[in-house]
């Protein structure tokens, strides 16, 4: 008799996918690949991995549903031209393209990747819903499933204003609707790779498929030790509600003693700025040279947010400066309790300010090499290494179980 029950298992972790010891047969040079990202209005972390992604299959044929990149921001697409969807010739696509989410299932289903042997999806909205044929290796980096339609679906509607009214029913039912596409498109994929393992458990969760776990590449090399620390605590990042960088100057507004330096401009700006004291300096967008002088003098680097990752912490550690972080997401793999920072597990003022308070006591104890060792297990070598041999052995096998 057939049970209609189903035993769901718990994902597994591959936590070296690279790092097998078994030889890995280059793809043939006749093999043809493609490689589709979602968006391209800016140069930002999921590019980073498209850039690193461009290394490893440099003949690729790039597609994306816009590409409105700055000229100064096209270099990491390494000359590479760009097949666009409708949406690029759509009014106001530029500055509102998100406004197009309705469109995005159906014109991602337009791109015409028949020609390609290996199709490689970079998605974070709907690049992994490409339609490939039962001839064609799918394989789909998830840098995550679509936030605003799934964890951070509340979230979303609240800091938008549209929990309630007309507005609030019509981004209800585009997000419901989204969320039908993003789960009825996960079998479209021959092979998930998340980038942590906090995306892989949320990839578990939504489409019940288990994912290959490879860190997106951090440019460790463009940040060098400092041992010479001074007595400020530095935060960057975009100033948007849900970094809660608000969080972390209330907690410094009751540290009149202690030192807060934030870094970055957005939507948030000027309402963090009349909330800030003496004692918290905002300097806005500063360029990258500043920034970098800024990670390496800081005595310890604040991250507030719940990531998917969380590139930048990792640059911090990759300066030797110890990074205080709230204990959930992305940090939790990259900074190592007692080694290379400490975690916050409540998203309050006390919580922070018991974390600076720990890791003052702890302080004298911590090793600013060891810190950017630990960075280092994140470089972008490491992932072109790790994304090569991937694509090579996930190709390998689906050519074998073909011919069987």
């Amino acid at each position: 008799m057939y049970s209609n029950v189903r035993v769901l298992h718990p994902p597994h972790y591959q936590e070296e996918p690279g790092s097998s010891d078994a030889v890995v047969q280059p793809l043939p040079n006749h093999v043809s690949t493609a490689i589709v990202h979602d968006w391209l209005p800016v140069y930002a972390g999921a590019e980073r991995v498209l850039e690193q992604m461009i290394h490893v299959l440099p003949e690729s044929e790039l597609f994306s549903l816009i590409d409105f990149l700055p000229p100064d921001q096209r270099d990491f697409l390494q000359g590479k031209s760009v097949n666009t969807s409708f949406i690029q010739k759509l009014p106001l696509a530029r500055s509102k393209y998100r406004f197009y989410l309705p469109f995005v299932p159906f014109a991602t289903e337009q791109f015409n990747l028949t020609s390609h042997d290996i199709v490689v999806s970079s998605s974070y909205v709907a690049a992994k819903g490409v339609l490939t044929t039962a001839n064609q290796l799918h394989i789909s980096y998830v840098h995550s499933p679509i936030r605003y339609a799934w964890d951070l679906h509340f979230q979303y509607l609240k800091e938008g204003g549209l929990e309630k009214g007309l507005k609030g029913l019509m981004a209800k039912l585009i997000l419901h609707y989204v969320r039908l596409f993003d789960v009825s498109t996960s079998n479209r994929v021959d092979h998930y790779v998340a980038n942590s393992k906090t995306v892989a458990r949320r990839i578990w969760k939504t489409y019940r498929r288990q994912a290959e776990v490879i860190y997106p590449p951090v440019d460790t090399s463009a940040f060098t030790l400092c041992e010479d620390k001074e007595d400020f605590y530095l935060t960057a990042s975009r100033l948007v509600p849900y970094k809660k960088i608000d969080l972390l100057v209330e907690a410094f507004r009751d540290m009149p003693d202690k030192q807060l330096v934030v870094i970055g401009d957005g939507p948030d700006y000027d309402k963090i700025v009349a909330r800030a004291t003496p004692n918290i300096k905002m300097l806005g967008h500063v360029p990258f040279e500043d920034l970098k002088n800024y990670m390496q003098h800081a005595k310890a680097f604040l991250f507030a947010a719940e990531e998917d990752f969380g590139i930048v912490p990792v640059e911090a550690q990759a300066c030797g400066t110890p990074v205080v972080a709230f204990g959930k997401g992305g940090a939790t793999e990259t900074v190592i309790p007692g080694e290379t920072g400490l975690f916050f597990y409540e998203q309050t003022e006390a919580s922070v300010q018991a974390a600076i308070e720990q890791l003052e006591r702890v302080y004298p104890q911590l090793s600013h090499s060891r810190i950017r060792e630990n960075a280092l297990r994140f470089s972008g070598e490491r992932f072109k290494t790790e994304f090569q041999h991937m694509v090579s052995r996930v190709y390998n096998d689906f050519m074998s179980s073909d011919s069987n």
